[in-house]
């Protein structure tokens, strides 16, 4: 084992995933979440049993919830914590993350408040020294696929290259490729609007409809995600890649997909409550449900299965009557302009 160290905030399934990558690549990782019990088991049995039951962690993975104690000596940073947790976690750390390392967000989501993205929070509460550093992480990767060592392709997104490509360096093996690219806006929202259509795709599972139907979301799906990214400054080409079409494919369609299942539950006929009751953990798409509603109207986007969804899910609206509203929607050109 080297001296390189890795510092991981974030102890859920798709943390501990990137922990074990980390391991996997000579790194000393230290991990740090809110349940200090957690931790302790972690350390203990070398298994996150809560999150990733039956994976075995490398003993270079050390949970603690000392935050100060993470950061020390850290080589690469990962964030790893729900998007709505980003803005209060971006605070504790202004003055803890290491200076000349990347920085590495690796959650997806808009915040509801203020319909910014991670990048758009971190950027207006963290130093201004500390922006050349951080970079996202995105792609089609389901936690328990990567920490099993299942080949995956992801990509780390940045604005300085120097960073970017130690990002890029840092989670690179035999069984995780990751591409680099500078479209920051175009990966975050094809990584976070992925999840409310991926509750679209799975209201149609639930209804019992077939691949017809899925493919039909999936596809107009990706139209809405381009038409917000472009409006917002992305590269159109963006969406057709890792973070766009790759990671709305897998969740649309993947079992381990937790927004496909709160859509199946929707679709089935549950209440989002149960249904949110019985999960351990967190489906994105269902804050990022309203986020994005909102921004597709500030924006003067259309995104109709966005809004269906937002009507299912906010204001009780029946999924067949939105499949039906989207169904008979006056005919138009397949591309926009």
């Amino acid at each position: 084992m080297g001296n390189k160290r890795a510092a991981v905030l974030g102890a859920g399934s798709w943390g501990t995933a990137l922990a074990k990558v980390l391991a996997d690549n000579g790194y000393e990782t230290r991990i740090w979440g809110r349940s200090r019990e957690l931790l302790e088991a972690i350390n203990a049995q070398h298994e996150n049993s809560l999150y990733l039951p039956g994976i075995a962690l490398p003993e270079s993975v050390i949970g603690t919830p000392d935050i100060r104690d993470v950061m020390q000596g850290a080589d690469v940073v990962a964030l790893v914590v729900p998007s709505h947790a980003v803005r209060g976690l971006a605070f504790e750390l202004r003055e803890l993350l290491p200076r000349g390392v990347p920085i590495v967000n690796a959650m997806k989501g808009i915040e509801n408040d203020s319909l910014e993205l991670p990048s758009q929070i971190l950027a207006g509460t963290l130093p201004r020294e500390l922006h050349p550093q951080l970079t996202y992480l995105s792609g089609p990767s389901f936690a328990m696929e990567v920490a099993m060592g299942i080949p995956t392709a992801v990509l780390v997104a940045g604005k300085d290259l120097h960073f970017t490509h130690a990002a890029q360096h840092a989670f690179s093996n035999h069984r995780m490729r990751v591409y680099s690219t500078d479209d920051v806006i175009g990966v975050e929202l094809g990584g976070a609007l992925k999840n409310v259509i991926a509750i679209a795709a799975g209201i149609a599972d639930g209804l019992g409809l077939g691949h017809n139907s899925r493919a039909a979301l999936i596809t107009r799906g990706l139209a809405e995600i381009g038409r917000l990214s472009s409006k917002l400054g992305g590269h159109p080409l963006t969406v057709a890649g890792l973070s766009g079409m790759g990671d709305l494919v897998l969740t649309c369609t993947g079992d381990l997909s937790r927004n496909r299942h709160v859509g199946i539950e929707l679709g089935r006929g549950k209440k989002l409550p149960d249904i949110l009751a019985e999960m351990t953990m967190v489906a994105e798409g269902v804050k990022t449900s309203k986020s994005a509603f909102e921004l597709s109207r500030r924006e003067g986007v259309a995104m109709p299965i966005v809004e269906g969804v937002h009507r299912i899910l906010y204001e009780h609206g029946d999924p067949r009557l939105e499949l039906h509203e989207l169904m008979t929607r006056a005919p138009r050109p397949e591309r926009d302009g």
